[in-house]
């Protein structure tokens, strides 16, 4: 697919905002591995991390201040790899800029942000991307190609289930960000939660009806660590979710299921990429995938195309903010 180029170069040449570990495998190393494009400078607060990671990474430029990156000439796209509570901070100050915006899941701390978000990039006429990287990967596309080539035969429902331990909690007691809401949003639930919900999203569209109900058993954090949710999509298909996070060791399971009337279609989001297609009276077949080495790569190819006018990437502002959205309703704060 043809698009109009986004920026007016022929290599995309990222600066980088907040090089912690998702940037050390999961994104970054791709954006210098895909042609036409480089990664121009990064920035942390910690001058010193800032300049080890460049060192490592063999890149010229670091800076410790958002501002010297974002104005940096050379830069003309912005890679915010922060946690969410700055995403929205520093992607008005991009837009500002006039500089594509490639930012990280969850879009922002609630759904209000992101609509501030979209606004002031469409005001200013730059793109915005969402780091949501599953739209992109072989295995999960395959079950959209599976749920939309009806093999499953009607979609009845939904479910997911994703039970967790305490263990790393208990190790590490202090200094979590993903367990405190003011940072995060929320906790595990909106750090993993989000990542199904944004692909569901891309494979039957936006949910329209949302219950949710939060409990905080554990006690070892703010945020909630038990929730259950139930929801409904326009074309009939209903949904439920159980996520707990102090469940026991034994009890530990992460499954996604797609039911149909000819049968079902299971598949992790976090853990093993195989797929288990069972349909009624046929003998079950478990799909091979693996993972690529730097598994945002696929979502971040789609982006440098789109921004060099020669494709259309599939995570966006407005996509990535209904999965807020979505958020929102189950921990009721809309």
């Amino acid at each position: 697919m043809t698009n109009t180029a986004k920026i007016n170069d022929q290599q995309v040449r990222w600066g980088i905002i907040g090089v912690g570990d998702v940037c050390e495998k999961k994104s970054a190393p791709a954006m210098q591995l895909v042609a036409n494009s480089s990664i121009e400078a990064v920035m942390r607060r910690n001058a010193a991390k800032a300049a080890d990671y460049a060192r490592r990474h063999q890149i010229d430029k670091w800076y410790d201040d958002a501002d010297q990156l974002i104005n940096d000439p050379r830069v003309n796209a912005i890679y915010i790899a922060t946690p969410p509570s700055s995403h929205q901070e520093y992607t008005l100050r991009a837009a500002q800029a006039g500089k594509p915006v490639y930012v990280e899941k969850p879009m922002a701390l609630d759904h209000a942000q992101c609509l501030q978000m979209i606004d002031h990039c469409d005001r200013h006429q730059v793109p915005l991307y969402v780091a949501y990287y599953r739209r992109a990967l072989p295995n999960f596309l395959k079950v959209k190609e599976i749920v939309d080539q009806g093999i499953l035969g009607e979609i009845r429902f939904v479910r997911i289930s994703l039970f967790q331990s305490a263990r790393w909690d208990l190790e590490h007691p202090v200094g979590n960000w993903r367990v405190n809401p003011q940072i995060s949003g929320g906790g595990h639930f909106v750090d993993l939660a989000s990542h199904q919900f944004d692909f569901l999203d891309f494979v039957f569209g936006p949910l329209e009806q949302v219950w949710g109900a939060t409990e905080n058993q554990g006690g070892l954090y703010p945020a909630e660590d038990l929730v259950s949710a139930s929801f409904r999509w326009r074309s009939g298909v209903v949904g439920q979710g159980l996520w707990c996070f102090t469940a026991p060791e034994n009890a530990e399971e992460e499954t996604v299921q797609i039911v149909g009337s000819k049968g079902k279609l299971s598949f992790a989001c976090f853990g093993s990429p195989n797929l288990l297609l069972e349909l009624a009276g046929q003998e079950p077949v478990e799909m091979t995938f693996a993972y690529p080495q730097h598994i945002q790569q696929p979502l971040i190819e789609q982006i440098i195309a789109d921004l060099l006018g020669y494709g259309e990437a599939v995570s966006t502002g407005i996509t990535a903010a209904r999965t807020n959205l979505v958020m929102d309703r189950i921990l009721k704060t809309v």
